[in-house]
């Protein structure tokens, strides 16, 4: 066993680094639905293969013809005349022993028609060049049963993800430049003992350049309080003092020449950082005051009965903060004193993440559900997190389809500049018309790429007209379009491919945040946009 984990600590090594051990676990545990094995659908399913996700199934009732073979790498001229799903499925399970592969040679019509409820069992399902009737039907499956649905296209040099999920909790959003939490505002008694064991004036010159900076900025807050009525620095002239007279603490030699200590340099370099107010953000005070936290039932997912009891934590013994996250930066400082630092916040986020876990064990117990249903693991991490929480919810493509709930505003105001992303959207929108008038996209053959231009700029004022929008498409768009064809340019699959796979691998290990809810990649520019739609 300890073999087998060792080469798989190898084999994923940057990645675990990346999401841990519990990440890559529930990449193991997910089983992904991928809907046609198209260029762009290969291309995810083959970045989502190497990282190690547990099981994929390709639906797709196609037959592999001579064009697919052109642009699709997971496809070869042997595979010609045989089942698309298939095929695919042989050549992606080559790239990882570890992932199982399934295929099932039907159109996804056909399962909707005969068996919708074979897509409830899919940790979630992603579909590949879809036409918009199939997508609507096999969304508003996905929505009731609380599938995610990733929805991906490439039309030429345009591509599209539409993300449909109505609840995602985030739990490990890594934010970048996350502040510390430090609570030098706010120190907690032993943290408070701590900063009183140290006497900065009494010192060696060793153990005063050994110091951490976060006990040194602690003594000269506490001193400038004193002196200032207990109200910290705030404005750039304070802090700007406040750093002074951290300066003027550094050791002096016999010639009364300061001595080069470092650590003094990181505690005047971290004055701004050390000194931000411990306080909720805003977004954690919105999910507070959410529905799902206050209204707790037997129904009610792990997520939101942590987050209550870390509410309930926060009114109680966090009088108003969050409990503590338990780490500190890296600095300066002798060994011992840093793990005795750390040994301080770590005691105190372990104390504080057992108060919560008592709040959630009343939680469970008074909607009848067993107390280990949520493991003391669980609650640690969350605590730690609790800064950082997200939720995503998205709307149903039901409500971004209908002309009563369309979002007109975002439209509107995202086409005051004519060339902006959105006029790819409702360029895809119109070509989805195009299909469902005449079973085909406009200009797949050369010499029909002429004739559907006027039979595409109906397709596409009918759109503009229906939802009541007041904007203009220039026919430059209307001509690129026929002249894509519906083509699938291999350069713009992979680049689709990279991207929707790092998002499916966000709702598959709920860490880092995924887009909500559209996004539109144009090759031609190399830029991309995100809407919400």
């Amino acid at each position: 066993m300890a073999a087998i984990k060792g080469s798989k600590e190898q084999k994923y090594d940057r990645q675990l680094r990346l999401w841990g051990d519990h990440g890559q676990e529930a990449l193991e545990n997910a089983h992904v639905c991928l809907i046609n094995a198209t260029a762009t659908g290969t291309e995810i399913l083959k970045n989502l293969v190497l990282p190690g996700i547990g099981a994929f199934t390709i639906v797709d009732g196609h037959t592999v013809a001579g064009e697919d073979v052109g642009n699709n790498f997971f496809l070869s001229s042997n595979s010609i005349g045989k089942n698309r799903a298939q095929a695919a499925t042989e050549l992606l399970q080559e790239l990882n022993s570890d992932v199982s592969g399934n295929f099932v040679e039907e159109s996804p019509d056909k399962l909707l028609d005969n068996d919708p409820e074979f897509f409830h069992r899919f940790t979630i399902v992603i579909g590949v060049q879809l036409p918009e009737s199939t997508c609507l039907r096999l969304g508003s499956v996905l929505w009731s049963a609380s599938v995610p649905f990733l929805v991906c296209k490439t039309y030429g040099l345009i591509g599209y993800m539409r993300l449909v999920v109505q609840e995602h909790t985030v739990i490990e959003s890594h934010p970048d430049n996350a502040l510390e939490d430090l609570r030098l505002d706010q120190p907690f008694d032993e943290f408070k003992n701590h900063i009183n064991s140290y006497d900065l004036t009494s010192m060696e010159k060793k153990d005063h350049s050994h110091t951490p900076w976060i006990i040194i900025v602690a003594k000269y807050l506490d001193r400038w309080l004193s002196e200032h009525d207990c109200q910290p620095p705030k404005n750039y002239k304070e802090k700007e003092t406040f750093r002074q007279m951290i300066r003027e603490g550094i050791m002096k030699n016999e010639n009364g020449v300061p001595e080069d200590e470092e650590n003094f340099d990181e505690a005047i370099k971290n004055v701004n950082t050390a000194l931000n107010p411990t306080k909720i953000s805003r977004a954690i005070e919105e999910l507070f005051s959410s529905g799902q936290c206050n209204n707790i039932t037997a129904q009610s997912s792990s997520f939101w009965v942590m987050l209550r009891a870390v509410k309930e934590f926060v009114h109680n013994e966090g009088n108003g903060s969050l409990p503590v996250r338990g780490t500190i930066p890296d600095m300066i400082a002798d060994s011992q004193k840093f793990i005795n630092l750390q040994n301080v916040y770590r005691e105190k986020a372990l104390q504080d993440a057992a108060a919560v876990s008592k709040h959630v064990e009343s939680l469970l117990q008074s909607v009848g559900k067993p107390v280990e249903s949520i493991s003391e693991k669980d609650i640690k991490l969350f605590c730690k997190n609790a800064a950082f929480l997200r939720v995503v919810c998205c709307r149903s493509l039901a409500e971004e389809y209908h002309v009563d709930s369309v979002n007109k505003d975002e439209i509107t105001s995202c086409m005051d500049s004519p060339d902006s992303e959105m006029v790819f959207y409702l360029m895809l929108r119109a070509v989805d018309r195009f299909y469902q008038l005449h079973s085909r996209y406009p200009g797949v053959y050369n010499y029909q790429v002429e004739e559907d231009i006027s039979k595409l700029k109906l397709c596409v004022n009918s759109l503009l007209q229906e939802y009541n929008l007041n904007v203009n498409i220039k026919d430059d768009y209307i001509h690129e379009f026929c002249r894509y064809g519906a083509a699938e340019p291999h350069t713009v699959s992979a680049f689709l491919g990279g991207s929707a796979a790092q998002e499916a691998i966000k709702i598959i290990s709920h860490q880092f945040v995924p887009f909500n809810n559209t996004f539109i990649y144009n090759a031609m520019s190399q830029t991309s946009a995100t809407f919400q739609l």
